[in-house]
């Protein structure tokens, strides 16, 4: 863990630390639709929680977005989760994700993401995560 992180634990107790997406480019994508607040969702295979269960969103809790070398991007708070599969996703929760127009693009679009990382399955089961800004770190002295 960086001193940022540990800096921010302060502020923060039991804040987790992950980064969004999976690669560079999609990390920062996403990081500048929440600063812009188009992305107000997140979601993820919930076997990728299997091994840490820890790391499961919790309404009311803080964590911490990184950019993709670690360093602190924003701190977010879980507004809400849910179990959904895939196959069950709604137009609103997948425009709350920011990143698509349509249910359809987003379901293209999350098909091809979850391939590229460890399988898709139209019934496979998602945690879903609503979440508010609360801090962007960009420029604050750490």
């Amino acid at each position: 863990m960086t001193n940022d992180v540990e800096d921010l634990q302060d502020t923060y107790p039991g804040a987790g630390t992950f980064r969004f997406g999976d690669g560079p480019e999609l990390c920062q994508h996403l990081i500048a639709l929440v600063r812009k607040g188009k992305k107000r969702a997140t979601c993820g295979a919930l076997s990728e929680f299997d091994g840490d269960p820890e790391s499961m969103p919790v309404v009311g809790r803080c964590d911490i977005a990184a950019n993709w070398d670690g360093t602190p991007a924003l701190v977010i708070r879980t507004t809400g989760v849910e179990e959904v599969r895939f196959c069950d996703v709604t137009e609103e929760m997948a425009l709350a994700e920011g990143e698509d127009d349509t249910l359809l693009a987003w379901r293209k679009s999350h098909k091809a993401y979850f391939k590229r990382n460890g399988g898709f399955d139209p019934e496979m089961m998602l945690v879903f995560e609503h979440f508010e800004l609360v801090e962007d770190l960009a420029g604050r002295e750490l």
